[in-house]
């Protein structure tokens, strides 16, 4: 006896599914709502663990890893409703890229700069340093506009190229501004490894409250400090101050004058037996031991700081939105 055709056989059962269930059910598949908070961040930073594994294990500018990590980043923004401006300037002997996004509302004369780099180093995908920076800036972005809020001051998210090479890319943003465009800038908050797997919870010491290293930041940094401090108390964390030691992309903006902050949960340094006893984690190791290191993957990320940094962010979003203390 000859097999029944399997293609009769397929379209017959699906005509009986199609008879046993509702209309909408048999046409359509149920919506899924689009990730928002951490998990969302999460997502980001698989992405750009893939976009490393797909282009020699890195993101580092110069090279294709560094230039899809930013046309992913714009494709989210752009989606959302953000104008985003691409940057382009020389670095390490070629060209490499800012990306901007701002809010379509808000006042122009009064803009909140939200920044973090988005480069790795040549050794690694770089997802803690400084995938969880970009991530988190980027999914704060995305859930304000989601919100459907319109900011009184202009929102600017900034993702820099070339930090690894020496703040190349922010350096390069705050020289092409001209004094008024400078003046424009109420503040800048820098998100650089939010994430570290024995993490740390600082922010940087905008009055120089602790007396000591850089001194305080420009006439308002202490402002910024506080709101991210009684952002961080009420995830159930005390934080300590971090000088402005001029290693990251806070530091170009301090220099002309721009009152600047943020949060960094430490890099190859090593955290203290009172660090340790105040916030967990192993005493006498680094607050990343893959700092820089081809280990620094999806799995060298520590998701509660990074939830914990992500609250203090989206506070900073929906709170400078609205007003910036001024000092």
């Amino acid at each position: 006896m000859p097999k029944r055709p399997v293609l009769a056989t397929a379209t017959a059962l699906a005509a009986v599914s199609a008879l046993a269930l509702p209309a909408t059910a048999a046409s359509a598949p149920a919506e899924v709502a689009p990730l928002t908070g951490v998990a969302a961040v999460q997502d980001h930073l698989k992405e750009l663990q893939g976009i490393a594994e797909a282009n020699g294990g890195n993101r580092a500018a110069g090279q294709p890893g560094y230039k899809a990590s930013l046309d992913y980043i714009k494709a989210q923004l752009d989606g959302a409703g953000f104008t985003t401006t691409v940057q382009e300037f020389n670095a390490i002997g070629g060209t490499t890229y800012n990306l901007l996004a701002e809010t379509p509302g808000g006042d122009a004369n009064n803009v909140v700069m939200f920044g973090a780099h988005l480069d790795s180093v040549s050794r690694g995908p770089g997802i803690n340093d400084n995938g969880t920076g970009s991530a988190a800036i980027l999914q704060a972005a995305l859930d304000y506009a989601g919100s459907g809020a319109t900011p009184k001051n202009k929102l600017r998210f900034a993702f820099w190229g070339a930090e690894e090479q020496g703040l190349v890319g922010s350096q390069h943003y705050v020289d092409s501004l001209s004094q008024a465009e400078r003046d424009q800038i109420a503040a800048y908050l820098n998100f650089d490894m939010v994430g570290s797997p024995n993490a740390g919870y600082f922010t940087y010491d905008g009055d120089d409250s602790d007396g000591e290293g850089a001194g305080p930041g420009p006439e308002g940094s202490a402002q910024i400090e506080k709101l991210l401090n009684d952002s961080l108390a009420q995830a159930g964390v005390e934080t300590e101050g971090t000088d402005f030691d001029g290693r990251s992309d806070y530091g170009p903006f301090i220099e002309v004058g721009i009152p600047a902050g943020g949060t960094f949960t430490g890099a190859e340094q090593t955290k203290s037996p009172e660090q340790a006893q105040k916030w967990g984690g192993q005493a006498g190791e680094a607050f990343d031991p893959c700092y820089h290191q081809a280990c620094d993957t999806i799995d060298n990320v520590d998701t509660q700081a990074l939830d914990r940094n992500l609250q203090a962010i989206n506070t900073a979003v929906t709170t400078y939105a609205e007003q910036f203390p001024q000092p």
